[in-house]
């Protein structure tokens, strides 16, 4: 089958992957643009995980305030340049972060941060409030994928008046 410009441009636009790759996804796919975007998924996770192991030292400090300053959350969030970290990709996903801190107030990140003692989901097992079906480690895992960079959410702190 034929893969058209146009094909590759909008899988492109869905995913965020090379072109080559989105092209050669399509073909292994035949068109399908669902199996080609699974493909893609699954390429960039294994590929996140090797990446796991590199330093990310570079990134952002997000803050969100929220229920008309009743709620501040701040939260730093490294991957390994800043090329990524100006990205509008890794800026949504501070955002992202920073609001589900604001609405969930978790005790830690994961729970090997936090130890046998963490109260609650950590940050990492709770579900995106906007899309309940991935958690948020999923969700940066996508944006890792994406990105092609190691992301890292390293510390948060949240602030509520009167608590």
């Amino acid at each position: 089958m034929a893969i058209t410009a146009e094909q590759v441009k909008n899988l492109r636009e869905k995913t965020g992957a090379g072109v080559m790759d989105c092209k050669r996804a399509l073909a292994d796919a035949d068109g399908d643009v669902d199996r080609a975007i699974a493909a893609l998924r699954e390429k960039g996770l294994s590929l996140v995980a090797k990446r796991s192991g590199r330093e990310a030292s570079d990134g952002v400090i997000e803050a969100y305030i929220h229920g008309g300053g009743k709620i501040g959350v701040l939260v730093e969030i490294n991957c390994e340049t800043d090329f990524v970290a100006r990205t509008e990709d890794f800026r949504q996903l501070a955002h992202d972060v920073a609001m589900q801190i604001a609405a969930m107030n978790p005790s830690a990140v994961s729970r090997e941060e936090g130890g046998p003692e963490v109260e609650g989901t950590p940050l990492l097992e709770q579900p995106f409030i906007r899309d309940a079906s991935r958690t948020m480690a999923d969700l940066i895992r996508d944006t890792a994928a994406k990105t092609g960079e190691n992301i890292v959410v390293r510390r948060f702190s949240r602030f509520e008046l009167g608590s």
